[in-house]
């Protein structure tokens, strides 16, 4: 698995609150879903392919381990899971600074596909370029003599 990237931190902000004056999940599941499309960009691009434009297929997991703070300073942490042929898997990992605490408050595993943005109905697109396939270079239909 490739190392943890630092896709975003955010201080949490009174008006992140849901009534019980903690941080609202739906607020830290908005940057998870940012901070994976940021950190698969980035991952696509390391493995040869140009900046897509993705979009979320599926949030498969999200656990919520601790409450989230107005004042913490929370970072989204993302790494590769997989890569396929239009689609790539994140996991994301929250982490918040509390005082002289660091807490792990929560984690998910995103899918994204890479979207053509140009065409009508925005389908899948090859995040990567095509290979060859071993042996193609050999073969007599590529004009070699």
């Amino acid at each position: 698995m490739s190392d943890w990237y630092l896709a975003i931190q955010v201080v949490m902000m009174p008006r992140d609150t849901n009534p019980h004056g903690t941080i609202f999940g739906g607020v830290i599941l908005s940057y998870i879903d940012q901070a994976g499309a940021i950190g698969g960009r980035r991952e696509v691009a390391r493995a040869g392919g140009a900046l897509p434009y993705l979009a979320t297929v599926a949030v498969n997991r999200v656990e919520f381990h601790r409450s989230v703070l107005v004042g913490d300073v929370v970072r989204f942490l993302t790494r590769l899971v997989r890569i396929g042929r239009t689609s790539i898997t994140m996991q994301v990992r929250v982490e918040a600074d509390r005082g002289d605490q660091t807490l792990h408050v929560t984690e998910a595993e995103v899918v994204y596909v890479g979207v053509d943005l140009n065409s009508p109905g925005r389908p899948p697109t090859p995040l990567l370029p095509d290979r060859p396939s071993p042996g193609a270079e050999d073969s007599p239909s590529q004009g070699k003599s």
